[in-house]
């Protein structure tokens, strides 16, 4: 009878670990999601909240141009004009590598970083022909700013808050670097480092570390005091 027992109960018990495990991951994608939808709104409320600055500002310049044109003043319209064209040349993208997808990750999220008061400074040089495909680059590059920007924005002191980007060539191959201030160490494991965001999260580490070995890549990660970085590097041509 034992016999006939024991191959059920067996098999009903891996039957609940399945059903078990599935509920925890779900539980994880689900968090997961739910942090990029937020992500993604604070994202488009902060370019939302500059386009009502630049508009309220402009609806300022046109009145002062009228009011220079009814008096015919055409000298101080054209220093006007003059000074407009100035600040024009300042509101504009943090940086600029030619690559459309490249250049709005890189600038929403620079641009979202430095509205919660981070220090952010950033040089990219992408190469025009690339083996890696751009979804996969900016999720590398997306994932690498916003876990440098949550760590910065814990330090008290806002001068603190620094974020230094750099996507170039480096030995023949595309190199991304992302270093940040913080608080304290990041934990270690034999598997890597932890996110501080608890055991349901760090699928960002994750995608990125799938990401470049899909690739065959490099992904290497520094945490000294004060300070965290990380490193990717990936072929040009595959």
């Amino acid at each position: 009878m034992i016999y006939i027992i024991l191959p059920i109960v067996m098999a009903g018990l891996i039957i609940v670990f399945r059903w078990y495990h599935l509920r925890v991951v779900d539980r994880k994608i689900l968090s997961f999601q739910n942090d990029l939808i937020t992500k993604h709104c604070d994202e488009v409320q902060n370019i939302y909240s500059q386009m009502r600055g630049w508009r309220h500002d402009y609806h300022n310049h046109i009145q002062t141009l009228k009011a220079y044109t009814s008096q015919k003043n055409y000298e101080k319209i054209e220093n006007y004009l003059d000074e407009l064209n100035d600040d024009l040349e300042t509101v504009d993208t943090v940086v600029k590598t030619g690559n459309v997808m490249i250049d709005a990750i890189l600038n929403s999220k620079i641009s979202l970083a430095m509205s919660k008061k981070v220090t952010v400074n950033a040089k990219a040089i992408v190469p025009k022909s690339l083996a890696v495909s751009e979804i996969d680059l900016c999720v590398i590059i997306g994932n690498l700013i916003d876990n440098a920007t949550e760590a910065c924005v814990k330090l008290e002191n806002i001068a603190e808050r620094s974020i230094r980007v750099y996507v170039g060539i480096f030995k023949g191959q595309l190199y991304i670097s992302v270093s940040n201030t913080m608080s304290g160490f990041i934990d270690k494991t034999e598997k890597g480092y932890v996110s501080a965001k608890g055991a349901n999260h760090g699928f960002g580490l994750m995608r990125i570390d799938k990401i470049a070995a899909k690739y065959g890549g490099y992904v290497n990660r520094k945490n000294e005091q004060g300070v965290f970085a990380s490193e990717v590097m990936l072929p040009l041509n595959i």
